[in-house]
């Protein structure tokens, strides 16, 4: 079995409860450097796994890559292995069983659909969710329309879309 930490359980067990196994937030407690550790290790590892961030869905990104996109962390087969989880997609064949066809056909067993995943909304009439209708809006919005639809100054509004 494979000696996780707390933490790295931590951080493992939240992103197996979500549906896509996204490894953010992070727990409070672990912040700065000591989170640039624990996850460097984990992808080391190959517990977690960098992919592209869905910035439209509003996934949490974990560092930007400098060309106006980010990455968020999800965890990988192995990682929810590590904490006793199988993977949604592994089928284990039974001992014995080769991939030759039987003499008798499948049933025809409709699937579920899958439900939809949940998405956040923001509540309505904030400025919050003015802002966000602002930028997925096709043409997007620029700080001056920003700083008069929700009231802020140009030094409040420039860092809620520019993150430092």
């Amino acid at each position: 079995m494979i000696k996780l930490s707390d933490t790295q359980s931590i951080i493992l067990s939240a992103a197996a409860q979500r549906e896509d196994h996204i490894a953010l937030p992070l727990p409070e407690s672990l912040r700065g450097g000591a989170a640039a550790k624990v996850v460097g290790a984990m992808l080391a590892k190959g517990f977690l796994q960098e992919v592209d961030a869905d910035m439209r869905k509003g996934e949490p990104v974990w560092r930007e890559t400098g060309d106006g996109h980010g990455v968020t962390l999800v965890a990988t087969d192995a990682g929810l292995a590590a904490i006793g989880i199988a993977p949604e997609d592994a089928n284990p064949a039974p001992a014995g069983a080769t991939d030759a066809p039987t003499e008798e056909a499948a049933p025809n067993t409709p699937t579920e659909p899958k439900a939809a995943p949940k998405t956040r909304t923001p509540r309505e009439g904030t400025k919050q969710a003015t802002l966000i209708a602002m930028l997925r809006a096709p043409e997007g919005a620029t700080i001056e329309e920003i700083m008069a639809a929700t009231g802020w100054q140009s030094h409040y509004a420039d860092p809620r879309i520019m993150p430092m």
